[in-house]
Protein backbone atom coordinates (compact mmCIF):
# COMPACT_ATOMS: atom_id res chain seq x y z
CA UNK A 1 0.00 0.00 0.00
CA UNK A 2 1.56 3.58 -0.66
CA UNK A 3 1.91 6.34 2.04
CA UNK A 4 -0.82 8.04 0.27
CA UNK A 5 -2.74 5.50 0.51
CA UNK A 6 -1.89 4.64 3.95
CA UNK A 7 -2.65 7.95 4.93
CA UNK A 8 -5.82 8.70 3.68
CA UNK A 9 -6.91 4.95 5.43
CA UNK A 10 -5.33 6.36 9.12
CA UNK A 11 -7.32 9.73 8.98
CA UNK A 12 -10.50 8.12 8.10
CA UNK A 13 -9.91 6.14 10.80
CA UNK A 14 -8.80 8.97 12.94
CA UNK A 15 -11.55 11.12 11.82
CA UNK A 16 -14.60 8.48 12.77
CA UNK A 17 -13.08 7.48 16.23
CA UNK A 18 -11.30 10.70 17.64
CA UNK A 19 -13.24 12.91 15.78
CA UNK A 20 -12.84 15.72 12.32
CA UNK A 21 -12.09 18.44 14.58
CA UNK A 22 -10.04 16.53 17.12
CA UNK A 23 -7.51 15.03 14.50
CA UNK A 24 -4.45 16.54 13.62
CA UNK A 25 -2.62 16.24 10.38
CA UNK A 26 0.39 15.60 13.34
CA UNK A 27 -1.34 12.85 14.81
CA UNK A 28 -2.43 11.03 11.03
CA UNK A 29 1.34 11.73 10.38
CA UNK A 30 2.72 10.04 14.00
CA UNK A 31 0.02 6.83 13.30
CA UNK A 32 2.20 6.67 9.83
CA UNK A 33 5.55 6.93 11.15
CA UNK A 34 6.01 9.97 8.82
CA UNK A 35 6.05 13.35 9.25
CA UNK A 36 3.48 16.45 8.64
CA UNK A 37 5.29 17.56 5.59
CA UNK A 38 5.04 14.49 4.38
CA UNK A 39 1.29 14.10 4.91
CA UNK A 40 0.95 18.00 3.27
CA UNK A 41 3.28 16.77 0.25
CA UNK A 42 0.36 14.03 -0.20
CA UNK A 43 -2.57 16.03 0.97
CA UNK A 44 -2.76 20.02 0.74
CA UNK A 45 -4.97 20.18 3.89
CA UNK A 46 -6.84 18.25 6.31
CA UNK A 47 -10.28 18.63 4.52
CA UNK A 48 -9.10 17.56 1.20
CA UNK A 49 -7.63 14.47 3.09
CA UNK A 50 -10.94 14.18 4.46
CA UNK A 51 -12.33 14.59 1.04
CA UNK A 52 -10.12 11.58 -0.47
CA UNK A 53 -10.83 9.47 2.58
CA UNK A 54 -14.92 9.94 1.74
CA UNK A 55 -15.20 10.29 -1.40
CA UNK A 56 -15.24 6.74 -2.20
CA UNK A 57 -18.76 6.33 -0.08
CA UNK A 58 -19.96 9.30 -1.32
CA UNK A 59 -19.46 8.62 -4.72
CA UNK A 60 -21.33 5.30 -4.48
CA UNK A 61 -24.00 6.50 -2.24
CA UNK A 62 -24.80 9.39 -5.19
CA UNK A 63 -24.81 6.37 -8.01
CA UNK A 64 -27.14 4.51 -5.81
CA UNK A 65 -29.07 7.75 -5.03
CA UNK A 66 -29.29 9.05 -8.24
CA UNK A 67 -30.69 5.14 -9.49
CA UNK A 68 -33.12 4.82 -6.95
CA UNK A 69 -35.70 4.54 -9.53
CA UNK A 70 -39.67 4.57 -9.07
CA UNK A 71 -39.42 2.87 -5.22
CA UNK A 72 -42.92 3.77 -4.47
CA UNK A 73 -44.42 1.58 -7.48
CA UNK A 74 -42.10 -1.31 -7.39
CA UNK A 75 -41.48 -3.63 -4.77
CA UNK A 76 -38.47 -4.85 -6.55
CA UNK A 77 -36.97 -1.71 -7.12
CA UNK A 78 -37.35 -0.91 -3.57
CA UNK A 79 -35.40 -4.05 -2.68
CA UNK A 80 -32.53 -3.67 -4.96
CA UNK A 81 -32.29 -0.54 -3.67
CA UNK A 82 -32.05 -1.79 0.03
CA UNK A 83 -29.78 -3.93 -0.93
CA UNK A 84 -27.42 -1.77 -2.44
CA UNK A 85 -27.90 0.83 0.76
CA UNK A 86 -27.32 -2.25 3.34
CA UNK A 87 -23.88 -2.99 1.25
CA UNK A 88 -23.06 0.20 1.06
CA UNK A 89 -23.53 1.17 4.30
CA UNK A 90 -21.42 -2.03 5.46
CA UNK A 91 -18.66 -1.66 3.24
CA UNK A 92 -18.52 2.33 4.49
CA UNK A 93 -18.99 2.14 8.00
CA UNK A 94 -16.50 4.22 9.19
CA UNK A 95 -17.61 7.01 6.93
CA UNK A 96 -21.10 6.18 8.33
CA UNK A 97 -20.07 6.85 11.26
CA UNK A 98 -18.69 10.28 10.51
CA UNK A 99 -21.74 11.30 8.51
CA UNK A 100 -23.99 10.10 11.10
CA UNK A 101 -21.77 11.75 13.94
CA UNK A 102 -20.09 14.32 12.68
CA UNK A 103 -22.04 16.17 9.61
CA UNK A 104 -24.24 17.80 12.00
CA UNK A 105 -21.75 20.18 13.21
CA UNK A 106 -18.83 20.23 10.35
CA UNK A 107 -21.58 21.90 7.39
CA UNK A 108 -18.44 24.03 6.70
CA UNK A 109 -16.62 21.63 5.70
CA UNK A 110 -16.96 20.37 2.01
CA UNK A 111 -17.11 16.40 2.45
CA UNK A 112 -19.65 16.73 5.16
CA UNK A 113 -21.87 19.35 2.90
CA UNK A 114 -21.78 16.96 0.19
CA UNK A 115 -22.74 13.90 2.07
CA UNK A 116 -25.52 16.28 3.73
CA UNK A 117 -26.60 17.46 -0.03
CA UNK A 118 -26.78 13.40 -0.53
CA UNK A 119 -29.27 12.91 2.24
CA UNK A 120 -31.41 15.83 0.92
CA UNK A 121 -31.66 14.28 -2.07
CA UNK A 122 -32.46 10.56 -0.83
CA UNK A 123 -34.62 12.31 1.60
CA UNK A 124 -36.49 13.85 -0.98
CA UNK A 125 -36.73 10.49 -3.53
CA UNK A 126 -38.33 9.26 -0.69
CA UNK A 127 -40.43 11.96 0.06
CA UNK A 128 -41.69 11.82 -3.20
CA UNK A 129 -42.42 8.19 -3.14
CA UNK A 130 -43.72 7.98 0.28
CA UNK A 131 -47.29 10.33 0.00
CA UNK A 132 -48.78 9.57 3.52
CA UNK A 133 -46.94 10.83 6.73
CA UNK A 134 -46.83 7.07 8.20
CA UNK A 135 -44.90 6.23 5.00
CA UNK A 136 -42.58 9.49 5.01
CA UNK A 137 -41.72 8.32 8.98
CA UNK A 138 -41.30 4.68 8.24
CA UNK A 139 -38.65 5.52 5.46
CA UNK A 140 -37.25 7.85 7.20
CA UNK A 141 -36.78 5.85 10.35
CA UNK A 142 -36.05 2.67 8.37
CA UNK A 143 -32.87 4.62 6.23
CA UNK A 144 -31.53 6.53 8.96
CA UNK A 145 -32.31 3.95 11.55
CA UNK A 146 -29.90 1.38 9.79
CA UNK A 147 -27.05 4.21 9.66
CA UNK A 148 -27.39 5.06 13.20
CA UNK A 149 -27.40 1.59 14.10
CA UNK A 150 -24.22 0.62 12.09
CA UNK A 151 -22.69 4.03 13.45
CA UNK A 152 -23.57 3.06 17.31
CA UNK A 153 -22.58 -0.41 16.69
CA UNK A 154 -20.07 -0.63 19.42
CA UNK A 155 -22.29 0.91 21.99
CA UNK A 156 -25.90 -1.26 20.40
CA UNK A 157 -23.26 -4.70 20.59
CA UNK A 158 -23.28 -5.03 17.13
CA UNK A 159 -19.38 -4.96 16.46
CA UNK A 160 -18.82 -8.55 17.04
CA UNK A 161 -21.21 -9.84 14.69
CA UNK A 162 -19.48 -10.22 10.97
CA UNK A 163 -21.15 -8.72 8.51
CA UNK A 164 -22.16 -11.85 6.70
CA UNK A 165 -24.34 -11.50 9.77
CA UNK A 166 -25.27 -8.60 10.15
CA UNK A 167 -25.99 -8.09 6.26
CA UNK A 168 -29.06 -10.46 5.89
CA UNK A 169 -30.58 -9.49 9.45
CA UNK A 170 -30.38 -5.72 8.39
CA UNK A 171 -31.61 -6.35 4.65
CA UNK A 172 -34.97 -8.36 6.46
CA UNK A 173 -35.94 -5.42 9.04
CA UNK A 174 -35.63 -3.14 5.73
CA UNK A 175 -37.77 -5.48 3.59
CA UNK A 176 -39.93 -5.92 6.62
CA UNK A 177 -40.74 -2.23 6.51
CA UNK A 178 -39.94 -0.68 3.35
CA UNK A 179 -40.94 -3.80 1.05
CA UNK A 180 -43.26 -6.21 3.03
CA UNK A 181 -45.10 -9.18 1.13
CA UNK A 182 -48.27 -7.33 1.33
CA UNK A 183 -48.24 -3.63 1.01
CA UNK A 184 -50.46 -1.36 3.02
Amino acid sequence: MSLHDQLRDIALHEFATAGYAATSLQRIADLAGTSKASVLYHYASKEQLLADAMSPALDELTAIVSGIGDVAADRAQRIAFLERFVDALLTHREVVHLIVNQSATQQDVPAFARAQQLMRELSEAFELAAGSTLEKLRYGIALAGAAYTLAASDLLGLDSPPADEIRPALNTVLRELLAPETED
